[in-house]
């Protein structure tokens, strides 16, 4: 279960890239009420998706060569120099090398060996995302991946995973937890990329935002352009579950969870 009580290897913070800033902002705000607020006039645009009051995401404005709209997910580490070091000799790639935000913390942009991107955070002033786990936030991260024994070992070696098949139905879960915590205090899981039933054979990583109601929530995403990738489905001791694109392209999951946080609707 995700929680800001951040320990080592778990998720601490996620940002958007999209090609228009603005429209981001009134579709995820029309969604889960989130409200974007600048990080200032040195930041280059950058700022902070708010729900009441509390930061959610971060967000931005891509160019060309950052690639297509996406959600990043980033990781806690105590050190990224080390950190992307141990990638590199995992067999991973540094995209951006390690570097100061601003005295707010040190942050860094990987890819694993099947190439998928992720980020680095060395909490400074701030420590991570404010809210997780409930309506309008972070509460699940999944990783589809072509080789889940590969990814298992670059992310053990890279951020100390541990790995643990549950029992799903039709099959066996691959649940991910820091160092020490075990999975009933996971914080996400990796599918192989090929059962993947919308984009099959392509490796991501998917972010799960908590809602009320995930049929009227693809409803009002809809309605605000955004696409539907996979219909409302209920999955059994877990929650219903719907898969979604915003108006640019980020493919990001929401749920209405069996067990969710304490504002749970």
């Amino acid at each position: 279960m995700l929680t800001t009580r951040f320990v080592n290897g778990a998720p601490n913070w996620l940002d958007i890239s999209t090609s228009d800033i603005d429209g981001a902002t009134a579709f995820y705000g029309g969604l889960f009420d989130w409200q974007f607020r600048s990080a200032g006039p040195d930041a280059g645009g950058y700022g902070f998706f708010q729900l009441s009051g509390r930061t959610a995401a971060g967000g931005m404005q891509s160019t060309g060569e950052m690639g297509p709209p996406s959600w990043t997910l980033y990781f806690r580490t105590p050190d990224a120099q080390s950190t992307a070091e141990a990638a590199e000799q995992a067999g991973g790639t540094v995209l951006f090398p390690p570097m100061d935000v601003m005295g707010e913390g040190h942050m860094a942009v990987l890819a694993d060996p099947a190439g998928v991107p992720f980020g680095l955070w060395q909490p400074g002033r701030i420590k991570g995302i404010e809210v997780v786990g409930e309506r309008g936030s972070l509460c699940w991260i999944e990783l589809y991946t072509p080789d889940i024994a590969r990814a298992a070992a670059f992310y053990h070696r890279t951020l100390g995973w541990e790995t643990e098949g549950v029992p799903f139905p039709g099959g066996t879960y691959t649940c991910l937890s820091a160092e020490g915590r075990g999975a009933e205090e996971g914080f996400g899981g990796m599918i192989p990329s090929a059962e993947d039933p919308v984009t099959a054979g392509s490796p991501y990583w998917l972010p799960y935002f908590e809602v009320a109601d995930p049929d009227s929530t693809v409803s009002r995403a809809q309605g605000l352009g955004g696409t539907l990738l996979m219909p409302a489905t209920d999955l059994a001791g877990v929650g219903r579950v719907a898969r979604l694109a915003d108006p640019y392209g980020a493919q990001f999951a929401i749920i209405k969870s069996v067990q969710a946080g304490p504002q749970q609707g």
